[in-house]
């Protein structure tokens, strides 16, 4: 069980390296997402204490306390986030409802990303298809 507590916190590196680096950053970050990075620290955090406590306690509450207290705090760190979030965003709106002129319009704003997947994912069946039918091409 801890080393699949260890495997699961090295995986989830893809998570708290990207936390790492907006908590380097400072205040070029907005402070809920210093805060939500801060929560994800502490949950994996967490859950790489809870593979050391595994491999030295002898009682199954240890882990248990050790993961319970810290899935509560990344769970009250990640609430407090999305509070201060929304509150950033009613700030950035009131600000950007000061500004004397108005916003692009909805037929300005075209969202290249779904034409690029439209284009692109049909193929990817297509061959994905015929490479388990064994019809794609095959070397030598």
């Amino acid at each position: 069980m801890a080393l699949g507590c260890a495997a699961v916190t090295a995986a989830g590196c893809v998570w708290y390296l990207p936390a790492l680096a907006d908590l380097r950053a400072g205040a070029d970050r907005p402070l809920s997402r210093r805060t939500a990075a801060i929560a994800c620290l502490t949950g994996w955090g967490s859950l790489g204490t809870v593979a050391l406590v595994l491999l030295v306690a002898t009682t199954w509450w240890a882990p248990v306390g050790v993961a319970a207290a810290g899935g509560t705090a990344a769970a009250a760190l990640r609430a407090g986030a999305a509070v201060r979030r929304a509150g950033e965003q009613r700030e950035a709106a009131r600000q950007w409802a000061q500004l004397p002129h108005a916003p692009l319009s909805a037929d300005a704003r075209r969202p290249r990303g779904v034409a690029v997947t439209v284009a692109v994912v049909p193929v990817m069946v297509v061959s994905l298809f015929l490479a388990v039918a064994g019809w794609g091409p095959h070397p030598g």
